[in-house]
């Protein structure tokens, strides 16, 4: 997969296991060994990774405290001929996990990113949790205070579709706690923890259920939680502002925006325009 040098080379985007190594495909493998480096979130965890499956390719860290300063020299290589695989930690790379930057700017220096599909915690959750999986919103983690996170749980409130988000064990029993208090305590709802490991556990019943059980009896592993959304009503003006001013802050343009709230939410696009024009 390295490319001559009057080639530019190629971004593998690298799916690897989230627990159980025998779920590394063979195409990752391949991908892992012939190109001419690894990037890795952590090049001591996934050292092990490589020498588990005795891959000698050269690692070279990439992460969210680096990733600013070492992208545009990364990028040249590229340009220059050498193909690169990024991977994070587990799972795919870019879902809570560092790579935007990279394969953004890749993409902007003329670069092909090929995916490497393979395991990912979300849709391990999304099909195990009995809850409906043709349209959902992921949330990633929330904030951990702060108006930003009020707005994400409003926006979970309002969505007529699943959501699913990740959580730390020691905050999973204050989330569900604060998820109930916020109207979502007979949604159903499944914490799904430990995917793929030894103790992988799923365990499945109302935001009040597991909020009750998680206060008695604390988790441990990583956490994905998802909830059903609720039934379909028109939503509230603040529920679409919150919804508004997370897009945009996220760097939405005003057209995303509309398009959002309409589709999502249900917004009149008089509505949704408005709201995507706020300050």
């Amino acid at each position: 997969m390295t490319t001559t040098s009057d080639e530019r080379g190629v971004l593998y985007v690298v799916s690897t296991p989230i627990g159980n190594l025998a779920d590394m495909t063979l195409r990752a493998l391949e991908t892992l060994r012939t190109v001419g480096v690894v990037l890795a979130e952590d090049t001591r965890h996934s050292r092990k990774l490589l020498d588990h499956f005795e891959i000698t390719t050269p690692l070279v860290a990439h992460h969210e405290h680096n990733e600013a300063k070492s992208t545009p020299a990364l990028v040249e290589r590229l340009q220059r001929g050498e193909s690169m695989a990024l991977i994070t930690d587990a799972g795919t790379p870019l879902v809570s996990d560092p790579g935007a930057r990279l394969v953004a700017a890749a993409i902007a220096g003329g670069v092909r990113v090929v995916p490497i599909p393979g395991a990912s915690a979300v849709l391990a959750a999304l099909v195990a949790a009995g809850l409906p999986a043709d349209r959902f919103t992921f949330f990633g983690f929330l904030d951990r205070k702060g108006k930003e996170r009020q707005q994400s749980i409003s926006v979970i409130a309002a969505l007529a579709h699943t959501a699913v988000l990740y959580e730390s064990p020691n905050r999973l029993a204050d989330t569900l706690d604060e998820l109930q208090r916020s109207g979502l305590g007979g949604r159903n709802a499944a914490i799904a923890r430990e995917l793929t490991k030894q103790f992988e556990e799923v365990r499945r019943g109302t935001v009040e259920e597991l909020a009750r059980y998680y206060a008695d009896a604390p988790a441990r592993g990583e956490i994905v939680i998802v909830i059903e959304g609720g039934a379909v009503v028109a939503p509230s003006e603040e529920s679409l502002r919150a919804r508004a001013r997370a897009l945009r802050a996220a760097g939405a343009s005003t057209r995303d925006v509309v398009t959002t709230l309409t589709s999502e939410l249900g917004a009149s696009r008089n509505v949704a325009y408005r709201l995507a024009q706020e300050p």
